[in-house]
């Protein structure tokens, strides 16, 4: 019973506790889950007709992020290799990603290997690299899910007003149970039970909830 559309440029935010539906709202945008009834449409289109087509479109981000026991320019560059890879759009996407400045300090930069999983490095140092993984590929649509998680506050105001100014040209999802995570969103969706209970921008949905 879901019922809602993303205007392109627009930045949605999905929040809810913990079994709202928030994942498998995110799962059914990115078409890991067909849809029982009704259909995701992109300009008129279902996006099960060509999927290949819709994946290209999405840079996603989720809240476990997995990595290569390579170094971190690979890491960013996934699945380029040599000549092909642009060391320039690799550390905007880093300085995007509110880590560029630790990896710069480092003997090796971004030679250095993160280990098997990202094992030689915090939890929000591989949520970071992940995040700028997706922005490495320009994509026009980004999907977060609980992408900020693993982020102290500071680090995550900093990254998320980051994520805000890279233009109107990308639309955004954003799925997280911290509210204040949304404030720059046009839009906000409170989940519950796996419906829209509440819709509005950050004010106010502020305020309903304080009433």
């Amino acid at each position: 019973g879901c019922n809602f559309e993303i205007k392109k440029g627009e930045r949605i935010g999905l929040v809810g506790s913990s079994g709202s539906g928030k994942t498998t709202l995110i799962n059914m945008i990115l078409g890991f889950i067909k849809p029982q009834t009704g259909k995701i449409l992109v300009d008129g289109d279902d996006i099960h007709l060509n999927l290949s087509s819709w994946h290209s479109k999405i840079g996603f981000i989720p809240q476990d992020i997995y990595l290569l026991d390579e170094t971190i320019t690979k890491n960013v560059a996934l699945g380029i290799e040599g000549e092909g890879q642009d060391l320039e759009r690799i550390k905007k996407a880093l300085i995007s990603a509110e880590i560029y400045n630790f990896i710069n300090k480092l003997p090796k930069g971004l030679d250095t290997g993160v280990g098997e999983k990202g094992v030689r490095l915090s939890g929000g140092q591989r949520q970071r690299i992940g995040i700028a993984r997706a922005l490495y590929r320009d994509p026009s649509i980004l999907i977060f899910d609980e992408a900020t998680s693993s982020l102290d506050s500071d680090t995550e105001e900093k990254f998320m007003k980051n994520v805000f100014n890279l233009g109107r040209e990308k639309t955004m999802i954003i799925s997280t149970h911290k509210l204040n995570t949304l404030k720059g969103c046009d839009k906000i969706y409170l989940l519950e039970k796996g419906k829209i209970v509440q819709a509005g921008n950050f004010s106010e949905i502020i305020n309903k909830s304080q009433n």
